[in-house]
């Protein structure tokens, strides 16, 4: 089986430019899975290549600075996630120097990277014109351990040719410096999950933020950061256990309901993983495959009454997320965050399948906006329960139009969003109609 994803360098002559650029003057490949990334036409030579000259200097140095964002920085929820400002840091495009870069998007959640290959424009003078459209997912593990091995190449290949105290060595000892210190890994996960560069943030404002974990715990702490939109004020965790306190709903944790049989941990995508779960929970309740689930059994599920489904009175006070914040193991404050019904049913539905899930002591389980694993999986997990997918695709018998996704989504009381998502996962329609990529 080919390996989730490689970098490949076959060093060429390069009689211009830095010493640096000239040591690593490259035909350089990038294959994902086995298809390659990196194959265009070739003008000069009429013909069609895997791996084009660049200069592996400079891949490697952008992958070594924009090491934590692209680790661990998610996609964003604003119109703005994939602004000029975020390729530059997640496109190989935005690297420059001269070099026709292949146009990858990689886009992280933690356990896993999507890597996203789109065709150079037709272009009549282009020497190189890259022409797959792919898109595949890699274990954000294997991303690491590629890194390591190409970076450490290049360094090896800038020894080799007696070029010492680069600006990447000096940048790759920092990372590794970083990984390897508890302190620093905290520091920079938390600054990539708010989208900004490593350093460059504030430090009494990162730190403040940091002081927060005890409160939240740091999982939900991080949780948190990735929700934010840079740009915006930082997060505000002390107003937001404030409002929880003030306006959530008390629920008891001792009647939450568990799975008997635990969750299924054989899926590696967020989606199958939280489906699975779901899956679970309505074969151990009895719950028809087409069954809706009412107000009653939901709000039942969580331990919860049935005025957490309300729409409280709380203008300008609503948070950016729903929560639930413990307090005692017969209490915990459960506040959601959207104002319309079908939207807390399903706010509800992510924090079962979180508590399912995600075993975790944080004081506080955040269900946000954003696009982490565990966020994934808990949307996945209450599009399942609420809106069964075997009969969601029954319910269409092949009509996947606008109109019919609206249809089946007012008779599961869920979103017209949550469907096309579902058909997406399945296959079903393409994931362009989506404009998401896991």
């Amino acid at each position: 089986m080919p390996k989730p994803w490689s970098i490949t360098a076959n060093w060429e002559l390069l009689e211009t430019g830095s010493p640096e650029e000239r040591a690593s003057f490259a035909m350089l490949g990038i294959y994902v899975y086995g298809s390659c990334l990196t194959e265009g036409h070739d003008r000069l030579s009429q013909s069609i290549r895997q791996a084009p000259y660049l200069s592996a200097y400079h891949f490697a140095e952008w992958l070594a600075w924009n090491w934590w964002r692209l680790r661990w920085e998610p996609r964003r929820v604003s119109p703005e996630w994939a602004s000029p400002e975020w390729e530059l840091s997640h496109a190989t495009a935005s690297i420059g120097s001269g070099y026709i870069w292949p146009n990858i998007l990689f886009i992280s959640d933690g356990e896993n990277l999507v890597l996203i290959s789109k065709p150079s424009p037709e272009r009549a003078r282009t020497p190189y014109r890259y022409i797959n459209d792919i898109v595949n997912v890699i274990p954000a593990v294997e991303f690491e351990n590629e890194v390591d091995i190409f970076v450490e190449a290049v360094l090896q290949r800038l020894q080799d040719q007696w070029i010492v105290n680069s600006n990447l060595s000096n940048v790759w000892k920092a990372v590794l410096h970083e990984r390897q210190d508890p302190v620093l890994f905290r520091q920079r996960k938390l600054e990539a999950l708010l989208g900004e560069d490593p350093g460059e943030m504030d430090e009494n404002q990162l730190q403040r933020l940091l002081d927060n974990a005890d409160a939240t715990g740091q999982a939900a702490l991080e949780e948190i950061a990735a929700n934010h939109n840079p740009g915006q004020e930082m997060p505000d965790v002390p107003k937001l256990l404030d409002l929880s306190r003030s306006y959530g709903i008390p629920t008891n944790p001792k009647d939450r309901i568990t799975l008997r049989d635990g969750v299924p941990r054989d899926a590696d995508r967020a989606w199958k993983l939280g489906e699975n779960a779901a899956r679970e929970l309505r074969k151990q309740e009895n719950i028809p495959f087409d069954g809706s689930i009412t107000d009653d059994q939901l709000t039942s599920f969580y331990g919860a009454p049935k005025e957490l489904l309300k729409v409280p009175d709380i203008t300008g006070q609503q948070p950016d997320l729903s929560l639930d914040l413990f307090i005692s193991n017969q209490e915990s404050q459960v506040m959601l965050r959207s104002k319309y019904k079908n939207g807390r049913r399903f706010e509800l539905a992510r924090l079962l399948g979180d508590s399912l899930i995600h075993s975790s002591s944080d004081p506080l389980r955040p269900a946000t906006r954003s696009a982490t694993y565990r966020q994934k999986a808990q949307r996945a997990f209450a599009a399942e329960l609420l809106s069964p997918f075997q009969a969601v695709d029954e319910m269409l018998e092949g009509d996947y139009s606008m109109e019919s996704q609206q249809d089946i989504a007012q008779h599961f009381l869920v979103s017209d969003l949550t469907i096309r998502t579902q058909l997406v996962n399945h296959g079903r329609i393409p994931r362009s109609e989506l404009g998401d990529f896991d």
